[in-house]
C-alpha cells in the first residue's frame, strides 16, 4: 500500500462507517415541517421542464434562493417519487462523500502546515529550529518525522479523528435525516471540494501557469455550485483568506494581503450577489419580519452565547433539540450572556496576542467565527435563537483543534517506551468508546426524526411552554389523520402560547369546517387573514367555508385573493372551477380546472371533473 495513498483508504473506511450508522435513517418518513414545501407537497418537482428551470431560479420559494437543492429534490422525485428511503439514501450519501473530502482536506492541509505548524511549532525560522533543536536534546525527537509534527501516523490520527467526529457526531443529524436540510449537504460537499482545488491553486499559484489557473476557475466555479445550494457559502472567500494566512503562508505582509484579497474578487462580488439574492427571498416570504422587533445589542448578545452553546453541544451532544425558542430574558446584565460576551472577547484577544508563535488557534477560531456569523441572529431572527444544522460545516474547526489534540497524545504516548503498548491499547479503548457513545447518540437523535409526530412529542417534551408551532404541527399531523378533537386542542394550546399566530387559527378553522362547525370555522380564518392578509392559504380554506354555508359570492372573491396572492395556487382554482360549474358556466368552470391541472397535473380528483362533469365541446 502505498504511503501517500493511505487517507484515501482511511478516508474510505471513516466514510462508510459513517454511512453504516445512518443506513438507520432509511427507516424514517418525512416530516411535517418543510419536507411538504420542499418534496411531497411541492408540485414543482415532480417534471423536468423549461417551467421547471425557471420555478427553480426565477422563484422564492419557500423564502429560499437556491436552484442546485430544487434540481436535487426533482431528481430524487424522479428516481424515487414520494418514497421516503430514497431521499433519505441520497442524504446518507452525500454526508457520507463529505465525510470523505474531511478526512483527505485535513490530512493535506496538515501535509502543507507540518513545516509551520502553529500548533507546536512557533512560526518563526530561529524559534523552529531552537524548538527542533530542544526536542532531539529531550530525547522527543521521534515525536516528530523529519522535524515535522504532523506527518505520517499523527497527520492520519489527526485526519481520521476529525472525520470521525465530522460523521458520527449527533450534533449533524438533523442536516442528514431532515429531507428538506439538503441543502446543508450540498452547500458543504461543494464548499468542501471548492477549498481542496483552491489548494491545488495556492500550491501552483507562485508559477502562474495554466494549471493554477485551471484549479481557480474549478475552485470558482465550485463555489457557484455552493451558493446555488445554500447562500451559507457566502464565507468561503473570508475563509480562502484564512488559509492564505495559515497554512498556506500566502500572506506576510499587507502587499501580500492586498493581492490575496484581489485574487478574492470574483469570490467576493458572487457572496455579495448571493447575499442580495437572499435577503430579497427572505423578505418576499415575511422571513425577515421579526428583525423589526429584535434589537441590535440583543441579538449580538443572542449570538455570542449561541458561540459558545454550539461548542458545548460538541463537546457533550445532549438536549439537542430540533427547534430552540428565542430567548426573552436577553440582558447583557444576565450573567450567562455577559459571561458568553466576556469568553469571546478574551479567547479572540488572546489568540490575536500568541498568533505570531502559534497561528494555527488565529486561524481556527477565526474560521469557526465566520461560517457562523450568516446564522448567527445577528443579521436576520427568526423565532428560533438557533439550530443543530448551522453547525455542520463550522464545526470542522472544533473538530480539527480535537483531531490535532488526538495526534498530540499519540505522539507524546509514543516517545514513552516503556508505557507504549499500555498507552497504545489505552487509546485504542478510548477511540472506540468515544465511536460507540457518538453512534449511539447519532441513533437515537435519528429516531426523533422518524416522523412529524415524533419530532413534535419530543419538541414539546422539552420545550412544553416556549415552542407554539410545535403544538401547531402537531395538530395538524392529528388532523391528517382523523383525529378532530385532538388535533383541535392542539391548535387551541398554540393559541393560547401565541395569540397573534394565524397559522393556528387558520388549521383551528380547517378542525371546525371537518366537525362542520362552519359558523366556527368562518370566524377563525376571518382571524387569520385579519393578523395575515396575505395568507393565501387561509383565504381558500375561509371560501371553502363560505361556500358550506351556502355563501357563493363571498366563497368566490376568497378564492379570487387567494389566487392573486399566490398563482400557482391549485386548490384555489379547482375550488374556483366548482363554483362555476354549480352557476352552470361550463368555460370558466373548464379553464379553471385546466389553470390548476397546469400547476399540479397529478390532481386526480380535478382531472376526473374535467374529463367526465366537463366533457370537451365536440361531444356537449
Amino acid at each position: 500500500m502505498k504511503k501517500q495513498h493511505l487517507k484515501y483508504y482511511l478516508a474510505a473506511a471513516v466514510s462508510l462507517l459513517t454511512f453504516g450508522v445512518y443506513l438507520y435513517a432509511l427507516h424514517n418518513d418525512f416530516v411535517e415541517w418543510d419536507d411538504s414545501a420542499y418534496v411531497y407537497a411541492n408540485p414543482h418537482i415532480r417534471a423536468f421542464s423549461p417551467a421547471f428551470f425557471r420555478w427553480a431560479f426565477f422563484d422564492f420559494y419557500a423564502s429560499n434562493w437556491h436552484p442546485l437543492t430544487w434540481i436535487s429534490h426533482a431528481l430524487d422525485y424522479a428516481l424515487w417519487g414520494l418514497n421516503p428511503l430514497g431521499h433519505h439514501l441520497t442524504g446518507n450519501i452525500l454526508h457520507a462523500a463529505n465525510t470523505f473530502i474531511v478526512v483527505v482536506l485535513v490530512a493535506k492541509l496538515l501535509e502543507v502546515a507540518e513545516e509551520f505548524s502553529g500548533f507546536v511549532i512557533p512560526a518563526s525560522a530561529a524559534r523552529r529550529e531552537s524548538f527542533r533543536t530542544a526536542l532531539k536534546d529531550s530525547g522527543q525527537a521521534g515525536m516528530t518525522e523529519n522535524g515535522r509534527m504532523f506527518s505520517g501516523k499523527g497527520a492520519l490520527i489527526a485526519a481520521a479523528t476529525t472525520g470521525l467526529l465530522f460523521g458520527l457526531h449527533p450534533l449533524h443529524v438533523e442536516s442528514v435525516a431532515w429531507v428538506a436540510e439538503r441543502k446543508d449537504l450540498l452547500c458543504a460537499l461543494f464548499f468542501l471540494l471548492s477549498v481542496r482545488s483552491y489548494m491545488s491553486y495556492a500550491a501552483k499559484a507562485r508559477y502562474k501557469s495554466y494549471r493554477a489557473y485551471k484549479t481557480y476557475s474549478l475552485s470558482l466555479c465550485l463555489f457557484v455550485l455552493a451558493l446555488l445550494s445554500k447562500p451559507m457559502a457566502v464565507s468561503l472567500p473570508l475563509v480562502l483568506l484564512i488559509l492564505d494566512w495559515y497554512p498556506f503562508q500566502r500572506i506576510r505582509s499587507l502587499k501580500t494581503f492586498r493581492d490575496a484579497l484581489i485574487e478574492k474578487l470574483p469570490f467576493i462580488a458572487l457572496s455579495i450577489a448571493s447575499s442580495i439574492l437572499t435577503v430579497f427571498a427572505q423578505k418576499a416570504g415575511d422571513a425577515m419580519e421579526a428583525m423589526r422587533f429584535v434589537p441590535l445589542p440583543v441579538r449580538l448578545l443572542a449570538g455570542a452565547k449561541s458561540l459558545f452553546a454550539y461548542l458545548w453541544k460538541m463537546i457533550l451532544p445532549m438536549n439537542l433539540v430540533p427547534f430552540y425558542p428565542y430567548p426573552n430574558d436577553v440582558s447583557l446584565f444576565s450573567f450567562g450572556y455577559l459571561f458568553a460576551l466576556f469568553l469571546f472577547v478574551a479567547i479572540t484577544v488572546i489568540c490575536f496576542t500568541v498568533a505570531r508563535k502559534y497561528k494555527l488557534w488565529l486561524s481556527v477560531w477565526s474560521y469557526y467565527l465566520i461560517t457562523l456569523f450568516p446564522v448567527l441572529g445577528i443579521i436576520q431572527v427568526g423565532s428560533q435563537a438557533m439550530a443543530d444544522r448551522y453547525a455542520y460545516l463550522p464545526s470542522l474547526g472544533p473538530f480539527l483543534v480535537a483531531g490535532l489534540v488526538a495526534a498530540r497524545i499519540y505522539k507524546n504516548a509514543a516517545a514513552l517506551k516503556q508505557w507504549k503498548s499500555t498507552l497504545r491499547m489505552a487509546g485504542i479503548a478510548a477511540a472506540v468508546a468515544v465511536m460507540v457513545a457518538l453512534s449511539y447518540g447519532t441513533l437515537r437523535q435519528i429516531g426523533i426524526w422518524k416522523n412529524g409526530l415524533a419530532l413534535w412529542n419530543y419538541v414539546i417534551e422539552e420545550e412544553p411552554l416556549k415552542v407554539p408551532h410545535a403544538y401547531n404541527n402537531r395538530g395538524f399531523i392529528l388532523l391528517g389523520k382523523g383525529l378532530i378533537d385532538e388535533a383541535a386542542e392542539q391548535f387551541r394550546i398554540a393559541i393560547s402560547l401565541d395569540p397573534g399566530y394565524a397559522d393556528a387559527y387558520n388549521n383551528l378553522c380547517l378542525a371546525y369546517k371537518s366537525k362542520g362547525l362552519f359558523a366556527s370555522a368562518i370566524e377563525q380564518c376571518r382571524t387569520a387573514v385579519g393578523l395575515k392578509p396575505d395568507y393565501a392559504e387561509a383565504h381558500n380554506n375561509l371560501g371553502v367555508a363560505y361556500k358550506s354555508e351556502g355563501l357563493s359570492e363571498q366563497a368566490m372573491e376568497q378564492y379570487r385573493t387567494a389566487l392573486t396572492l399566490k398563482p400557482d395556487y391549485a386548490e384555489a382554482y379547482f375550488n374556483l372551477g366548482i363554483i362555476y360549474l354549480e352557476r352552470g358556466d361550463r368555460d370558466m368552470a373548464r379553464r379553471s380546472f385546466e389553470s390548476g391541472l397546469r400547476i399540479k397535473p397529478d390532481d386526480y380528483k380535478a382531472q376526473q371533473v374535467l374529463n367526465y362533469l366537463i366533457p370537451p365541446s365536440g361531444n356537449e
